[in-house]
């Protein structure tokens, strides 16, 4: 299953948020022996969260595995791609829905993305980020997207809109 859409969802006075039933089935890890999820002793519906450019990245446990195993094997770091990995990997924590479909945000978590009463979660096909409003709307807004399309076609990807 892909995640897509935007949907707004309140934060509440606890730092709970509740995630759409779609995007918890989604990023929820496979039920089958080659998942490590059961080998790690995590829930089948606990995904990754972490911080990156200014928000919040949900993944899948298998796919958080192969993320965590690409930086392992890189040699020679940087300094750039050694503080990257100090935001991405500093920053992930585990997360389980609750009966209710709640995540706890860690204040942490809430700082990083500047999030306070609302947040917007966006499907990104294998993955979904968690927005402060503000944030979001200044990301997408045409000023901050203008050319991408011509990037794309010049990187071969043809994108009809």
């Amino acid at each position: 299953m892909s995640l897509r859409g935007t949907i707004t969802r309140t934060i509440d006075p606890k730092g709970r948020l509740i995630l759409p039933q779609n995007f918890r089935e989604a990023i929820a890890s496979p039920q089958d022996p080659a998942s490590s999820a059961p080998a790690l002793g995590l829930s089948p519906q606990s995904f990754i969260l972490t911080t990156f450019d200014g928000c919040l990245v949900a993944f899948s446990l298998n796919d958080w595995a192969r993320l965590e195993k690409k930086f392992k094997n890189l040699s020679n770091r940087s300094m750039r791609v050694r503080r990257l990995e100090l935001l991405v990997m500093g920053g992930a924590e585990e997360m389980t829905p609750d009966a209710q479909g709640r995540i706890l945000l860690t204040p942490y978590h809430r700082e990083y993305a500047g999030l306070e009463r609302e947040a917007v979660m966006i499907g990104m096909l294998d993955r979904f980020e968690i927005w402060n409003p503000a944030r979001y709307r200044a990301a997408t807004a045409p000023e901050s997207i203008a050319g991408a399309t011509e990037e794309l076609a010049a990187s071969g990807l043809d994108f009809p809109l």
